[in-house]
């Protein structure tokens, strides 16, 4: 019987930091789940892209997003942010922004927008509804992800198997999401190292 995103999540929030390193050494010597740039040299970070033209500042402070499109079909995403050695940023700021179940992004309010602050150990999270394609473009969220005191990191996060990847300029391997799908909804993994 599959998960549900609920379980998953869960599951997420109990792991430690030693066991997501491990979790992530193991999907590095898979190669068929390229998720994130290695931080054991200290050296590779998550990979930059635009912000493109429908970021917003300012946006709530709120993590289920989904209640903003409740036809779509729901997803949660999730992660740790970690510096170039594997330690967790706590209080680093994370912010999502993406397109509608039709493709469109909301340019008044705050729709499918939002932020929050990861925890002790580095863990961020947000429910949410996978994104519909739009011209030129792939399935993909935006984020901006601030580590205290730090730099911004903005970048897009992508689908794996999508047909419209390698069509998409913006789409790099290193930015696909760990997905598992679920009763209820699909389960993304991803780990910003900034």
């Amino acid at each position: 019987m599959p998960s549900t995103r609920r379980s998953l999540l869960t599951a997420f929030l109990t792991l430690s930091l030693i066991d997501a390193a491990r979790m992530r050494a193991f999907a590095q010597a898979a190669p068929e789940l390229p998720l994130t740039l290695s931080c054991d040299d200290g050296n590779d970070v998550t990979i930059e892209r635009e912000a493109g033209p429908f970021f917003r500042p300012n946006s709530p402070l709120e993590r289920d997003l989904y209640p903003g499109a409740p036809g779509g079909e729901r997803i949660t995403v999730a992660g740790f942010v970690l510096d170039s050695r594997c330690r967790p940023l706590a209080g680093s700021l994370v912010e999502i922004w993406h397109a509608d179940e039709n493709g469109a992004y909301d340019s008044i309010g705050f729709r499918l927008r939002g932020h929050q602050f990861t925890d002790v150990q580095g863990r961020w999270w947000f429910n949410t509804i996978v994104p519909a394609l739009y011209p030129g473009r792939t399935r993909h969220f935006h984020f901006k992800v601030e580590r205290p005191g730090g730099r911004v990191l903005t970048t897009q996060l992508y689908f794996p198997g999508e047909p419209r990847n390698l069509e998409d300029q913006l789409f790099h391997e290193t930015l696909v999401l760990d997905m598992k799908q679920t009763r209820d909804g699909r389960f993304g993994r991803f780990d910003f190292i900034v």
